[in-house]
């Protein structure tokens, strides 16, 4: 008999299977401390929370039989994921559970700013019959512009389908092959801008999508378009809407999410005529949190009966003589896969990894599953992690292919991870580990270079003309920009080559546009990494 405690309240129709299963006891035991949950937690097999417990590495080790702990819910900041890892513990969360409700909330907003529906409300209860102030629109034949086509933006664009809106979709790992299938137009980041009549984000914050949509972005759109923003606040500039809307650039604005929650009192968007704001709600349904309850409960299950499980966030069990070979190697090709991504223009369709040398005679399966998050995480941000990294490339028809050469040229090991994209370009960065000087990024594309995958770094390609070296330090240099080390790979003399510099800091937008702007250099692009 397995015993299961439920910390947090939870509703009994979202665990009724787990109270229904012969093999399982439950128990509910709510607003329980540290030290409570500590006496006891030692005698059950499963853990079940919301947000409240906070399950900390001294419960993991006072819960001697503890198998796993399920979060009714996505975030699992109140879960020590490292204890759990080292206790063997699998922590499992409910990310797919929310998703129709967010979907319906969005649309829900996007209605109710196209109709005005809660500025007449509050007019027609304060006792005033006024039609003429709210002349709305239609979203019939109307362009919206979805920036982000993961589950909840798929979502909304199909509900948008429904309603006769022209579609434009973008998502860095859209490709015209799965926007055909979602029937949507894929777009990029600029041409929603300026074509959209309404624009609804469904992106992670990542210091990529954080503002986003800012001041450059409110000066070239469509007079008169309307924005919306339940997925994660940061992603639009607040204070730019403001000022944009002020302008009569934008007609309105609904938002579901703050950069700061909650708000302060002198938030602008809270006294504004033209913005429709509610309390993060995009979750907040009867069904939701039944439904994130009732797919957790499923999991907590299969794990208690060794049965295959899906949506653990902390790392599978790896046998631990693999483990000592490949631990080694996790931050290098998470590094890899990041660098990988951040270097490539165009959506991805195929993620290749190629493992030469000692490390093609054993299971690399983990450190796919490093690289792969090292390639998503730079669009996905902290929704992406090693367990589930392979099930999100497929989620967005990303296929992984690993292949393994048991000999390599010039190193024991080598890592080689290929980006191929929709337009048939590849980008490719290979790494490995020196002895004495550690992690080694030692491929660009077809050049040979040697650099440490850390810190800042800005990639250059340019023609391998005279003075060109002198330039860029030039003018990163009266940009208070210091560079550490460079490092200049080639093919042939006086042809195309790249320069790799690694630097002190971030380097702003416009310094890398004046850098590609030199005579003889293609492009510049940062680099950044941990």
């Amino acid at each position: 008999m397995f015993k299961v405690l439920v910390s947090d309240p939870i509703s009994d129709l979202g665990i009724q299977q787990l109270m229904d299963a012969a093999d399982v006891q439950v128990d509910k035991k709510t607003g329980l401390n540290e030290d409570e949950l500590t006496a006891i937690i030692g005698e059950y097999d499963g853990l079940l929370v919301r947000s409240q417990t906070r399950v900390t590495e001294r419960i993991m080790n006072a819960g001697t039989n503890l198998k796993v702990v399920g979060r009714a819910g996505v975030g699992v900041d109140n879960i020590d994921l490292e204890a759990a890892t080292k206790r063997g513990i699998v922590v499992i969360n409910a990310p797919d559970g929310n998703t129709i409700t967010t979907a319906e909330h969005t649309f829900a907003m996007m209605i109710a700013l196209a109709r005005h529906i809660p500025q007449a409300y509050a007019k027609t209860v304060g006792g005033s019959w006024d039609r003429k102030s709210f002349l709305g629109v239609e979203l019939r034949n109307k362009t919206l512009g979805v920036m982000g086509m993961g589950r909840i933006g798929s979502e909304v664009a199909k509900r948008a389908k429904a309603f006769g809106m022209n579609i434009l979709a973008f998502d860095p790992f859209l490709t015209e092959e799965r926007a055909d299938k979602l029937g949507v137009t894929l777009s990029s980041v600029d041409n929603i801008i300026r074509s959209a009549d309404f624009i609804t984000v469904h992106t992670p914050l990542t210091p990529e999508t954080r503002h986003m949509i800012a001041r450059p972005q409110f000066e070239v759109m469509k007079p008169g378009m309307r924005i919306v923003n339940c997925a994660r606040g940061g992603i639009i500039d607040e204070r730019a809407l403001v000022e944009a809307i002020d302008e009569g650039i934008v007609a309105g604005a609904a938002f579901d999410v703050f950069e700061h929650e909650p708000p302060e009192s002198d938030h602008p968007f809270l006294n504004h005529p033209k913005v429709i704001v509610t309390p993060h709600l995009g979750a907040s349904t009867v069904e939701a949190q039944e439904n994130v309850a009732i797919d957790v409960s499923e999991q907590v299950l299969h794990i208690l009966r060794n049965e295959p499980f899906k949506n653990a966030v902390n790392f599978p069990l790896v046998a631990a003589s693999v483990m000592n070979k490949l631990q080694p190697y996790f931050s290098l090709g998470e590094k890899l896969g990041s660098v990988a991504a951040q270097i490539t223009a165009h959506a991805v369709k195929e993620i290749h990894v190629d493992y030469a040398g000692e490390l093609a005679e054993v299971d690399t399966q983990a450190l796919t599953r490093y690289i792969v998050k090292g390639v998503l995480e730079r669009h996905l941000g902290s929704e992406v992690n090693i367990v589930n990294s392979m099930h999100l490339a497929k989620s967005r028809d990303l296929h992984v292919v690993v292949s393994q050469t048991p000999k390599t040229k010039d190193f024991t090991n080598l890592v080689t991870v290929t980006l191929k994209t929709q337009n048939g370009l590849e980008r490719i960065v290979a790494g490995t580990l020196l002895l004495g000087y550690g992690e080694r990024i030692v491929r660009l594309d077809k050049f040979p270079v040697d650099i440490s995958p850390e810190g800042h770094l800005i990639l250059i390609s340019h023609n391998d003309k005279p003075g060109i070296i002198g330039r860029v330090g030039t003018l990163l240099g009266e940009n208070d920009v210091n560079i550490a080390s460079m490092q200049v790979g080639r093919k042939v003399i006086g042809g195309e080559a790249i320069m790799l510099l690694t630097v002190d800091k971030d380097v702003p937008k416009d310094v890398l546009v004046k850098l590609a702007g030199l005579s003889e250099l293609n492009t510049a692009q940062q680099i950044a990494l941990g």
